[in-house]
C-alpha cells in the first residue's frame, strides 16, 4: 500500500519504492489535476541525491507529460526548498520532490506540495491514496522522457540562482560582509552545498565543506543532523576555531548547528535564537508555530514580546498553515526544519543557516552567548528524546495501551492535562511535559520530554519506556 505520512510516502528501496509505485502515484496526481482543471498551472518535479531520485524523478516527469501536463523538470539535484521555491514562482498547484529526506539510505520517497509551495495536508494525499487504490499499472499513461522534452511538455529548469538571490536578498548581506566569519558546512552527503555555499561566499564568509562527495549509503550515517551524526564536524569546529558549524540533512530541508565551542545545538535552541533575534534585535513582530515535540521556552518568549504561541501536530503542513491563518513570523519543530515569514512556506534548511549567521554577525555575539542571554531572561528547559523500535506485532499493543485505553505511567509529577491531537501528550503543572506518538515517516515510536533540567527530562523518558515495556 502507498500510504503518506507527515512527510510524504518514504518506502524501502525494490520492496515498494518501484518504478511501477512512483508511476502510480504520478498518475493519481494527473487524474486530481485534471478533474481540479489546474493543469494549465503546470509541475515541478525535483530530486536529490539518493540511490534512484534522478530516474524515479524522470519517471514521474514521463507519466504527467503522458497526461498532457506540462513539467518544470529541475535537472540537477537540490535541495527539497528549490523546488517548493519554484513552485510558489510559477504558481503551481500541485509539485514534487523525489527524496526520502532523513531517512536511511535504503529509503526513497516523494514529497507533494500544493499551490504556494507548502506541504500538502491530509485532504490532498488523502484523494492520492484514494485515486491510486482505484488503478491499476494499465491505466498509466507515460510519453518518452525525450519525446516529452522535444514536445515542450517537458522543459528543464534550473532555478538555483533566483532561489540563492532570494534569500541574499532577504538577509542583512552587507553585515555578514563586515563580520569576516568562518563557517565550516557538513551537507551529509546531500544537496545543501552549492546553494548554501554560494550564499556566504557572497557574505564574504571563509567557507569549508566535509563530507560533500555523491554517497548514496551517506557514509553509513542516517542523513539526519543531530548530536551523534554530527561527531566530525563538532570536532573539526571546536578544533580549528570556525564560528559556527552548519550540517544539513539529506534533502537540506532540515539544519543541526555546532557553536564556536564544538557543542551541538539543538534545534529547539536553534528555533528559539532566531525567534529571540527577530524580535529583540530586529524588531519584527509575529506569533511564533511549534509541533506538539518543541520547546515549550517559545511561549515564554512570545508572551513577553505580546505575542502568541500556536501549538499544533507534528508534520510542517501543520506549522505553514498555521503560519498562513495568522500571518506569523516563524513556524518550526524540534526536528530541525523551520521556515519565515516572506520566504518559502515550507522548512529550508539553507535560508534557516543564512539567517543564523546574519545573527551572528548583527549581534556580535557567538552562538553561546545568545543562548546564555535567552536563557538569563526565560529560565532554562532540558529535552530528552528516545525512538523506540518494535515488531509489526506490538503495534496494537502500544496502540491500545496509548490511544485506547489512555494509560499512563504514575509520573511523580502533578498533571495539568492530557491531549490526544496527536499521540498522547501529558502537560505537568511544574511547566514540563511528556509526550509518546507513532512517527509518521518511520516505525518507530518516538519519545519525547521538557523538564527543567536534564537529569529529570530523561528520567520522564526512562519511566514511559519501562511502562511501555519497550
Amino acid at each position: 500500500m502507498i500510504q503518506f505520512g507527515t512527510g510524504g510516502w518514504r518506502a524501502l528501496i525494490g520492496e515498494e519504492f518501484t518504478k511501477d509505485n512512483v508511476r502510480l502515484v504520478a498518475q493519481a496526481l494527473s487524474n486530481i489535476m485534471i478533474e481540479e482543471q489546474v493543469t494549465e498551472n503546470g509541475f515541478v518535479i525535483g530530486y536529490d541525491r539518493r540511490f534512484l531520485s534522478d530516474k524515479a524523478a524522470s519517471w514521474f516527469a514521463e507519466v504527467l507529460a503522458g497526461n498532457g501536463i506540462k513539467v518544470n523538470y529541475i535537472n540537477k539535484y537540490v535541495p527539497t526548498p528549490i523546488v517548493m521555491f519554484k513552485s510558489k514562482q510559477i504558481g503551481a498547484t500541485y509539485s514534487a520532490c523525489i527524496t526520502a529526506s532523513h531517512n536511511p539510505a535504503d529509503y526513497n520517497g516523494i514529497k507533494v506540495f500544493i499551490e504556494g509551495g507548502r506541504d500538502a495536508d491530509e485532504v490532498i494525499t488523502q484523494k492520492i491514496e484514494f485515486q491510486i487504490a482505484g488503478l491499476t499499472y494499465s491505466d498509466i499513461k507515460s510519453l518518452d522522457f525525450e519525446d516529452a522534452c522535444k514536445t515542450n511538455l517537458v522543459t528543464l529548469v534550473n532555478p538555483m540562482n533566483e532561489f540563492v538571490d532570494s534569500i541574499i536578498d532577504f538577509i542583512d548581506i552587507d553585515a555578514i560582509k563586515k563580520a569576516n566569519l568562518r563557517v565550516l558546512i557538513d551537507p551529509m552527503f546531500g544537496v545543501a552545498k552549492n546553494a548554501l555555499q554560494t550564499v556566504l561566499i557572497s557574505g564574504r564568509c571563509d567557507v569549508d565543506v566535509i563530507n560533500d562527495d555523491q554517497n548514496p549509503a551517506f557514509g553509513g550515517l542516517m542523513p539526519s543532523p543531530n548530536a551523534a551524526t554530527l561527531y566530525r564536524l563538532k570536532h573539526l569546529v571546536a578544533r580549528e576555531g570556525y564560528d559556527i558549524g552548519i550540517g544539513t540533512d539529506g534533502d537540506a530541508d532540515r539544519l543541526g548547528i555546532i557553536d564556536e565551542k564544538g557543542n551541538f545545538i539543538h534545534p529547539n535552541e536553534v528555533l528559539l535564537l532566531l525567534y529571540y533575534y527577530l524580535l529583540e534585535y530586529k524588531g519584527w513582530k509575529g506569533s511564533v508555530v511549534r509541533n506538539i515535540a518543541t520547546t515549550h521556552l517559545l511561549d515564554k518568549v512570545a508572551v513577553a514580546h505580546d505575542e502568541k504561541c500556536f501549538e499544533v501536530p507534528v508534520g510542517f503542513k501543520h506549522i505553514s498553515s498555521q503560519m498562513e491563518t495568522d500571518d506569523s513570523l516563524i513556524g518550526g519543530e524540534s526536528s530541525g526544519g523551520l521556515t519565515i515569514r516572506g520566504h518559502i512556506k515550507g522548512k529550508d534548511g539553507v535560508f534557516a543557516s543564512s539567517l543564523l549567521v546574519e545573527m551572528i554577525s548583527v549581534t556580535g555575539k557567538k552562538l553561546s552567548e545568545m543562548l546564555d542571554e535567552i536563557y538569563g531572561k526565560y529560565g532554562y528547559a532540558y529535552t530528552a528524546e528516545g525512538d523506540c523500535t518494535f515488531k509489526a506485532s506490538e503495534r496494537e499493543r502500544l496502540y491500545t495501551k496509548i490511544y485506547v485505553d489512555k494509560e499512563l505511567p504514575d509520573f511523580e509529577y502533578d498533571i495539568e492535562k492530557v491531549s490526544y491531537a496527536d499521540g498522547a501528550k501529558v502537560y505537568f503543572k511544574n511547566g514540563g511535559w511528556a509526550l509518546a506518538r507513532f512517527s509518521g515517516t518511520e516505525p518507530l515510536l518516538r519519545l519525547f520530554a521538557e523538564m527543567e533540567n536534564q537529569e529529570e527530562a530523561e528520567k520522564v523518558i526512562l519511566q514511559l519506556k519501562n511502562f511501555l515495556h519497550l
